[in-house]
């Protein structure tokens, strides 16, 4: 593994909120506010840093609402992601991306962008697992996400930054603990996990799952949530308490409970090898006997 120190960052920030919301106004402020955050976490040096799960709107999926498709657009080649490259080359910083990918008209995805640090675009990572679920407050809102994408078709890439190998896994995805090894089996030294998860709904699995990943594949976790309590839909509180933790579990980091926050971890990427040296689960994987996992139910 790299034998280097990297300084990583989580964006966890409330969205400005009105209760109703013209869709294209609320994504230009939205921007607008993690732009001078990023510039802040310039200030402090940060090398690589992962904004929140659909970063530039407000978790829209709690409503079924075809409005919001507008919120949608190409990436690569939409405004934000070119914003967004022109910043990471201005800095020297690679940004993570996640936004509402409209990969043509009618198929949209749920989708973090990935730029290294000279501005030039490495790849996207597609949301995998998407659920449907009810919210932890009584209501017809909840977490609606198939009305609004597409299960991810990219598989699970590991991206060369000019400070690491980084993966990504959205939210949802860190239920399933088979792409968190695949990632690892693609090499990633460091994963993040941009999120948008309520209290009373899965704050107690928040400080269990990820942690537990980085353990059972020897990597770094960045763990991101969002926070704030979102009108008109009032599904719960986006808690926050974003972190990073090292490959034997312990927490480096953790932001505080619903603020905004800069949180960052230096990572000292040779932990990597020193924990796969003492835990050796690549060795020890027993890939003959896992067939079963991949079947389909009846």
């Amino acid at each position: 593994m790299t034998g280097m120190t990297i300084r990583a960052g989580l964006l966890q920030l409330h969205h400005e909120l009105s209760g109703e919301y013209d869709v294209a106004a609320h994504k230009a402020a939205a921007i607008q506010k993690h732009v001078e955050w990023i510039g802040q976490a310039h200030a402090k040096a940060v090398n690589i840093l992962c904004l929140q799960e659909l970063f530039s709107a407000p978790y829209f999926a709690a409503e079924q609402d075809k409005r919001w498709y507008a919120a949608a657009e190409p990436v690569p080649d939409g405004p934000t992601v070119t914003l967004m490259r022109q910043l990471a080359k201005q800095y020297s910083m690679v940004l993570i991306v996640p936004l509402y990918e409209e990969a043509m008209p009618g198929v949209y995805y749920n989708t973090a962008a990935v730029i290294d640090a000279d501005g030039s675009y490495l790849g996207k990572f597609r949301k995998v697992h998407i659920p449907q679920v009810h919210g932890s407050q009584p209501g017809a809102y909840g977490f609606w996400e198939k009305f609004y994408f597409r299960p991810g078709n990219l598989g699970y890439p590991v991206f060369q930054t000019q400070y690491g190998k980084i993966g990504v896994y959205i939210c949802y995805d860190r239920h399933f603990p088979e792409g968190a090894r695949l990632l690892g089996l693609h090499g990633a030294e460091i994963v993040f996990n941009p999120s948008a998860t309520t209290a009373g709904h899965s704050d107690h699995l928040w400080h269990i799952e990820q942690p537990a990943h980085a353990i059972a594949n020897g990597y770094f976790v960045g763990a991101l949530n969002r926070v704030g309590i979102e009108a008109p839909w009032n599904i719960g509180e986006f808690f926050g308490e974003s972190y990073f933790v090292d490959p034997e579990g312990r927490i480096l980091s953790q932001g505080p409970r619903n603020q905004d926050a800069l949180v960052t971890a230096d990572i000292d990427l040779s932990q990597i090898r020193q924990a796969r040296m003492h835990w050796q689960f690549y060795r020890d994987r027993r890939p003959d006997t896992y067939g079963e996992i991949a079947e389909d139910l009846p």
